[in-house]
Parts: C-alpha cells; sequence; structure tokens
C-alpha cells in the first residue's frame, strides 16, 4: 500500500503553529493562506497569533485601490497582497476618546515595532513628519515607509475621522512630490496609503478618477483610550479590595468548619 506524499510546505512549520492553524481556521484555504505566510515570513507562533486573531485572511487583498491602473497585473496583485483592508492599532493609546490626527501619529510613532510588525513584512520606517520642500514651502508627511519587496516608498497619511473626497488629492499631492524629490531610477512608483476610522468604498473609487498616482484607502481600529484604562493607584485600590474579600471568605470558611 503507498503513502500519499506529505506535501514539503508542511514539513517547514513547526508543529505548534499546525495545532494553532488548524484550531482556529475555518476553511482549508485559510488554513493554506497562514501555512504560506508563516514560511515566507518566518513568524514565531506569537506573531501567527496575532495574524489570525488580526483576520489576516479576510483582510489582505481586499484594500480599496486603483492600482491596476497603474501597475501590470501581477504587479497590481502583489500590492494588494502587501496592504491591508483594515489595520489593528491595539497596540497604540491615546489620552481622551476624542482624539486627532498628531495624537494618533504620536500614538503610533510611540511603539514602532508594533507598528512595523502590523503593517507586514517587508516595511522599512524612514520617518514620522517627513519633511519635503515644494516650491520654497515645507509640507510634512505623516508617516513614510519603504517597501523592501516592492521596492518603493509608501507614502502613509492617518486620518481620525472618516474618509473625505479631499482627502484622495492631497495624498496625491504626496505621492507626486516623493517621486519628484526621493525616488531614484531604481524604485518602483511610490504608493500612497491613506489610513482613516471608516470609509465608504463607493467614495472613495469616485475620489480616484483622475488620480494619477497608485494608491490604497484602508481603515484602522481598536485604538485604546487612556481614560477607559483604571490607574495605578485604582488598580492597586482593586487589589487591596480583592484582597481583604479573600480574607474575609477564608475567615468565613473557618469559622464555618470549626462548628461542624
Amino acid at each position: 500500500m503507498t503513502h500519499p506524499q506529505f506535501p514539503l510546505p508542511f514539513a517547514l512549520v513547526p508543529w505548534r503553529h499546525h495545532v494553532e492553524i488548524i484550531t482556529k481556521c475555518k476553511s482549508i484555504q485559510e488554513a493554506l493562506f497562514y501555512i504560506a505566510k508563516t514560511i515566507e515570513q518566518g513568524l514565531s507562533r506569537d506573531a501567527l497569533i496575532n495574524c489570525i486573531k488580526a483576520h489576516l485572511f479576510e483582510h489582505q487583498g481586499k484594500i480599496a485601490n486603483n492600482f491596476a491602473d497603474h501597475f501590470p497585473d501581477n504587479q497590481s496583485k502583489l500590492v494588494q497582497e502587501v496592504l491591508k483592508e483594515n489595520y489593528d492599532f491595539g497596540f497604540a493609546t491615546v489620552e481622551h476618546e476624542v482624539y486627532n490626527e498628531t495624537e494618533l501619529e504620536e500614538a503610533l510613532s510611540q511603539n514602532i515595532t508594533d507598528l512595523l510588525l502590523e503593517m507586514g513584512s517587508g516595511f522599512a520606517f524612514l520617518g514620522r513628519q517627513q519633511q519635503i520642500v515644494v516650491g520654497g514651502r515645507t509640507r510634512k508627511i505623516d508617516l513614510l515607509f519603504y517597501h523592501i519587496r516592492l521596492r518603493c516608498y509608501i507614502v502613509c497619511e492617518l486620518k481620525a475621522k472618516p474618509f473625505e473626497p479631499e482627502f484622495a488629492g492631497k495624498l496625491n499631492y504626496y505621492v507626486n512630490a516623493v517621486d519628484e524629490l526621493l525616488k531614484t531610477g531604481e524604485d518602483n512608483p511610490t504608493i500612497g496609503l491613506l489610513i482613516c476610522s471608516d470609509m465608504n468604498k463607493t467614495e472613495v473609487q469616485w475620489s480616484f478618477r483622475g488620480i494619477s498616482t497608485p494608491m490604497g484607502v484602508a481603515t484602522y481600529n481598536n485604538i485604546q483610550i487612556k481614560d477607559a484604562l483604571p490607574s495605578q493607584e485604582q488598580l492597586a485600590e482593586r487589589v487591596q479590595l480583592l484582597q481583604k474579600e479573600l480574607q474575609e471568605t477564608k475567615r468565613l470558611m473557618n469559622k464555618t468548619r470549626s462548628h461542624e
């Protein structure tokens, strides 16, 4: 009796990774996606778990974009694989429930390692509030990345509000500026990435009409609010209260036993 050959990619993934994939994935396609991602990016088990929790399989390749208008088919698909539909910013904390772009940017920049992990493999962080000078006037890009696999700059603009059509025009301007001032002959065309709190895909697609550069629009979620988190003093009070409750429970149990 002959046995079917064990697929080679499966042997390149540690057993505990397989356990996480088998127990958490809902389809064969999803499982195969995370096996390939583990091999491609050398994911640790914790990194794999984070990818699954962030629903990377569902979000990847679905970002609202105009890449097909600016790249060959294979390049367009590759860019869509790299950029996500939604970014989980659960590692970042802002002071209040109502916050602006500067506060969001600051919260992300304070956790740059987590930000790069969430952005995905191949992203290199070049700077926050990156200055460009056009016509003697200084302007600032929220976040500037270079993607090693795509071999291009990625201009990232953050909006702590839902998408508005005018955001596309501003991002288009920054992408053109980076193409003119930073891009070399060895680099592929610069890509614009707008990350906002929410969007309507029809508005996004209409806003892309007439845009001369490749760009995508994504959303983010899970920002932590500091006001909603207990302070150190509050945590200490809760611990003391719990200790008192445990001591009282223990006293009552001992008293009950002494009367038996």
